[in-house]
């Protein structure tokens, strides 16, 4: 793969499943975390059916409409279908579960799907590529992953981050990726041919690269 982008000026990247992968025990902790902040009276089974659920639902919506589904949209979504009365928490009790989801995060780090991934940037960033971080997000913030490229001192080889939740609209959604063109012409003059993306996903990440003029590589 690094020969292959070793031929253009630029490199986008995925971050899930593309550079790392979900930790399986941050999952487990993060579902009975859910269930006992909201004091949902339901089995630890039904809670972890019902968010990947919507994990996959908001996913799906996203790849089809461009929009971004906010995390507290998610969180009301699963709430709501797990019949929590949305009217007895308050606001600021989100930004505490948030909180501590984070804290979870940090405690079980997302896992790099390749260990020479930070040593594979630094050949690329010597060679001269420019490269930057273009990811859909769902109930991990953008702000959270910045913090994790940093645990994998990963962030310094990538001259910008785009998120969807900070951006408003998610892959394969032409404005997200002319987002991230505007970008990359700040760093130095190139045509988009000039540009590859990498990623996982064959819609938002090979064929949204694709329509919108990127070269495109899909990690299988």
């Amino acid at each position: 793969m690094i020969q292959q982008l070793s031929n253009y000026q630029h490199i986008s990247f995925d971050l899930w499943l593309t550079l790392i992968r979900s930790n399986p025990q941050f999952k487990i902790e993060r579902n009975r975390l859910f269930r006992d902040f909201f004091k949902i009276e339901k089995s630890i089974e039904e809670v972890s059916t019902v968010i990947r659920k919507y994990d996959v639902l908001t996913n799906y919506i996203n790849e089809r409409v461009g929009k971004n589904f906010d995390t507290l949209e998610i969180y009301f979504l699963i709430l709501a279908a797990l019949d929590v009365d949305l009217n007895a928490i308050e606001m600021k009790e989100f930004d505490e579960f948030y909180a501590l989801t984070e804290s979870l995060l940090l405690t079980h780090k997302p896992l790099l799907l390749d260990e020479k991934f930070p040593q594979k940037l630094e050949a690329l960033h010597n060679q001269g590529k420019s490269m930057n971080i273009l990811s859909n997000t769902a109930f991990i913030k953008g702000s959270s992953l910045r913090k994790i490229l940093q645990h994998y001192d990963m962030e310094a080889y990538f001259s910008f981050q785009i998120y969807s939740d900070e951006a408003g609209f998610s892959k394969p959604n032409n404005r997200i990726y002319q987002l991230a063109y505007d970008e990359i012409v700040k760093i130095k003059a190139m045509e988009k041919k000039d540009i590859i993306h990498v990623g996982d996903n064959r819609i938002s990440d090979f064929d949204g690269a694709k329509k919108f003029g990127f070269n495109a590589y899909l990690m299988v």
